[in-house]
């Protein structure tokens, strides 16, 4: 009989072998970590990036019209768009302003008409017995200040309020050198590139330019679309402030998901105050134009923009959102873009050598 022998199988590695795993998963492990904490930054660079790609066109115009320096071109730029803002806000402060002072004048009568049951939030505030509601949370809670927790409220707003104006700051900077550097930067990665592939990888690049921008511009045109529509919904339910509210809508309509939503509830707040109808109907109108911007407007501006199908938008910014909230979703769509470049890219040069190897087998 012949007896089976078995051989013990040893796999051993090398220390080196050891050492470079552990190296690989403690540097993956940092840099993580540095992501981590670092994320402001690293969002006031993102909006820095977009911003710039969004006014390097109106630098390159006046660079072909005359001004060849590429730091005054910039320069020129920034105070064109300081202007531009100077004359927005002298046309919209008066008006944001008359209202707003309208609106705190009115505040006391909103507050007694509810406490004495008169009117819409009257009404309902009897309806729902919210004064006493809110008696007994106090009485409960120890004291107003305990019910709204204004101290530690105090501090919140005014850490949010000094990192505002520091993220504005530092994305001003930010913008100003990458508009003022950013050519000189991009020449220098063409540099580091094979001679041969330079022209092609400049073609991306370029490309890749474009998907950016033109989402930047799809953004601020849904935007407008938005603050427009609401202004002519308020004027038509005649909803006081209905300029300045459809100012904000504008402006919190350029932050992914969570803006649209947090300008509805406010403006929503707003036209229920004023009439029970004006409140049901701008509630059904925010409903209705918001299915409308996910599901038509965005994918559709996006994909003549961006050049993505609106399907792949509406996955990439569902994407985007589930993985890094707002941020996600913000840079979700020029990703998707900047993948759709490359992969074109590679298939042409994929085609391209096939095609050239071709003849040769034959």
């Amino acid at each position: 009989m012949l007896q089976a022998v078995t051989q013990e199988r040893i796999v051993t590695f090398r220390p080196r072998a050891i050492l470079a795993v552990i190296g690989i998963v403690l540097a993956v492990a940092l840099l993580l970590t540095v992501v981590w904490i670092s994320r402001q930054v690293l969002t006031w660079i993102i909006v820095a990036i977009f911003l710039a790609i969004a006014l390097n066109p109106a630098v390159e115009a006046l660079q072909r019209r005359g001004i060849r320096h590429r730091a005054a071109a910039t320069a020129s730029t920034f105070l064109i768009l300081i202007l531009v803002i100077v004359g927005i806000g002298a046309l919209f402060v008066p008006t944001l302003v008359s209202e707003v002072k309208g609106f705190a004048e009115a505040l006391p009568d909103y507050v007694r008409d509810v406490s004495k049951g008169r009117g819409p939030l009257g009404e309902l505030s009897d309806r729902y017995d919210l004064p006493q509601k809110v008696r007994q949370a106090v009485q409960e809670g120890g004291g107003a200040a305990r019910l709204f927790g204004f101290s530690g409220t105090a501090v919140a707003v005014t850490k949010s309020v000094l990192t505002f104006i520091v993220a504005i700051v530092t994305i001003t900077f930010l913008t100003f050198f990458m508009l003022l550097e950013g050519p000189a930067w991009m020449e220098r990665f063409y540099a580091l590139l094979p001679e041969r592939s330079r022209d092609a990888w400049r073609g991306i690049g370029h490309e890749i330019y474009g998907t950016i921008g033109g989402y930047v511009t799809g953004n601020l045109l849904i935007s407008v679309i938005a603050g427009v529509a609401t202004t002519i919904v308020l004027l038509i339910m005649g909803v006081p402030y209905a300029v300045a509210l459809g100012l904000l809508v504008a402006i919190l309509d350029l932050i992914p998901l969570a803006g649209a939503t947090l300008a509805a509830i406010i403006i929503t707040t707003v036209a229920f105050i004023a009439s029970i109808p004006a409140g049901i109907v701008v509630l059904v109108f925010f409903v209705l134009y918001q299915q409308l911007e996910n599901h038509v407007l965005q994918p559709l501006v996006y994909s003549r923009t961006v050049q993505l199908s609106p399907l792949a938008i509406l996955i990439s910014v569902l994407i985007g959102a589930k993985i890094a909230g707002i941020l996600g979703a913000l840079a979700a769509i020029p990703i998707a873009g900047t993948i759709q470049v490359l992969l074109l890219a590679w298939l042409r040069q994929r085609r391209s050598d096939d095609a050239a190897a071709e003849p040769a087998g034959t």
